[in-house]
């Protein structure tokens, strides 16, 4: 499978406190998507979207505000 890549990251909380993760990667998006306990609406068509860009048939600029918007709503979200 190919890396699709977005530019500029979304930072990200992780699991360790004070250590944040700067997400550039349709994959790598997905594995963050499966750590986070909520899911809303937003991380609901994130994970859809995911399954999209990794095919190609979504530019990875798209998805990535769909996962910036998912982070947000399940307050993962970090300022850049």
């Amino acid at each position: 499978m190919p890396h699709r890549w977005f530019n500029p990251p979304v930072y990200v909380k992780t699991e360790r406190p004070g250590l944040r993760l700067g997400v550039n990667r349709v994959d790598a998006a997905a594995e963050e998507l499966l750590k986070w306990s909520n899911r809303g609406p937003k991380w609901r068509l994130a994970a859809e979207a995911c399954l999209s860009a990794m095919d190609g048939k979504m530019p990875g600029s798209d998805f990535r505000l769909l996962f910036e918007a998912a982070a947000d709503e399940e307050e993962m979200l970090l300022p850049d």
